[in-house]
């Protein structure tokens, strides 16, 4: 895959002190969509880093959030030029969003944006998956996420659903 091959070069050539090419090859690799990284050491996670918002085309913004979940995701050290070769990674292309009622939440399907006094929380559609979580850990644990009370989803904070093109090199086997 294109997108897969393009977050590697870009990790590779960041080691090496290169630019990477950021003109889109194609029309749909030109949409400006939101993005997230995640990159894998033998099946552990070594980095992840995103775009929420649609602020450049797709192919930039995987190209950078490639980079910054290699160097800049401060949970982890930078990636070394000895780990980059055996890096997996996993790309979450996010759709719009658009405001969703609590009860249209599904789960495996639908990732959700919680906004609520100046703070925000977002997870991806594959988190309550991974956590067995049903429809109403997920909007406890996205306001969470976004420092706010449990129950803000159900006190007028701003819920957003948006859905996720999920692929990669990392198995589901390994979450």
């Amino acid at each position: 895959m294109l997108l897969i091959r393009l977050a590697h070069d870009s990790i590779t050539s960041a080691l090496q002190g290169d630019e990477i090419p950021l003109d889109p090859p194609t029309p749909h690799l030109a949409e400006p969509r939101g993005a997230f990284t995640s990159l894998y050491l033998h099946g552990e996670l070594r980095g992840c880093v995103g775009y929420v918002l649609p602020a450049c085309s797709v192919y930039r913004a995987v190209a950078e959030t490639a980079r910054a979940a290699a160097f800049d995701d401060n949970r982890f050290p930078p990636v070394t030029e000895a780990e980059a070769p055996h890096l997996q990674i996993e790309l979450s292309i996010l759709s719009p969003f658009a405001p969703i009622q609590p009860e249209q939440v599904e789960i495996g399907r639908h990732g959700l944006l919680i906004s609520w006094r100046g703070r925000r929380g977002l997870l991806l559609p594959q988190v309550p998956v991974e956590h067995e979580w049903d429809r109403l850990t997920f909007l406890e644990q996205t306001c969470r996420k976004a420092g706010l009370p449990l129950d803000a989803w159900q006190k007028g904070a701003a819920i957003e659903g948006f859905t996720a093109e999920v692929f990669g090199e990392k198995s589901a086997a390994h979450h």
